[in-house]
């Protein structure tokens, strides 16, 4: 059995910040420092160098985006980082600005949906690996705004319900059992989207599926 995951937090609410930290510990995950301020949290990720980092959006000092801002910070200066941002706010904006051009282990979840251990766990355990875990509701919002014809618009609407659920993070075997139909139909499906996107000569699939969520988050 490998060395436990080791987290960073950021929460200026002491209720909240035990009890993410308890969620965390229950599910087997090492919170190594958990801070109140946004400056906090960048010096603690360098200190520490986390498999993640999770925080809250509007943090001391200014109780603004705070907590986002340190986010972009610690992936600029610690490149590979995955982060997990909690907010209170179904803000689009917020979602897109912690993207940047790169949605690979990258989260944001709102709070309101974090109902469990299971929830935050699976949604580390997909950015440390890589992927993605943006919450459906903001999805909906970005995909919901009026935006220029783009490559997107040659998906089938499978396909399209195939690639929000990538976005939110699943897997093919999650996706399927999402969907109701098998993995092989997902695959087909996947394929289909890489191609018709033009990410059939990506490095990895998974770096094909980062590739794919960003287009469909920035479209």
């Amino acid at each position: 059995m490998g060395e436990p995951l080791r987290a960073v937090l950021g929460e200026d609410q002491p209720i909240a910040r035990e009890g993410i930290t308890v969620m965390l510990e229950r599910s087997g995950i090492e919170v190594v420092a958990a801070v109140s301020h946004a400056p906090e949290l960048v010096r603690a990720a360098a200190e520490h160098r986390p498999d993640v980092v999770i925080t809250d959006i509007q943090m001391p000092p200014n109780l603004a985006d705070d907590g986002l801002q340190a986010a972009r910070r610690i992936r600029a200066e610690q490149p590979g980082t995955p982060v997990i941002v909690l907010s209170q706010f179904l803000d689009a904006s917020f979602a897109l600005d912690l993207v940047g051009d790169d949605a690979s282990g990258v989260g944001y979840l709102l709070k309101e949906k974090v109902a469990s251990s299971q929830i935050l766990t699976d949604a580390v355990q997909r950015v440390v690996a890589g992927g993605s875990a943006l919450d459906p509701d903001v999805i909906s919002t970005l995909v919901g705004r009026g935006r220029r014809a783009d490559p997107l618009d040659g998906l089938t609407p499978r396909e399209r319900e195939v690639l929000a659920l990538m976005a939110e993070g699943h897997s093919n075997s999650g996706i399927a059992e999402k969907l109701v139909v098998t993995v092989p139909a997902v695959e087909r499906h996947v394929t289909g989207i890489f191609l018709k996107l033009g990410l059939q000569q990506a490095e990895s699939s998974q770096h094909r599926r980062v590739l794919a969520v960003l287009h469909y988050l920035k479209r």
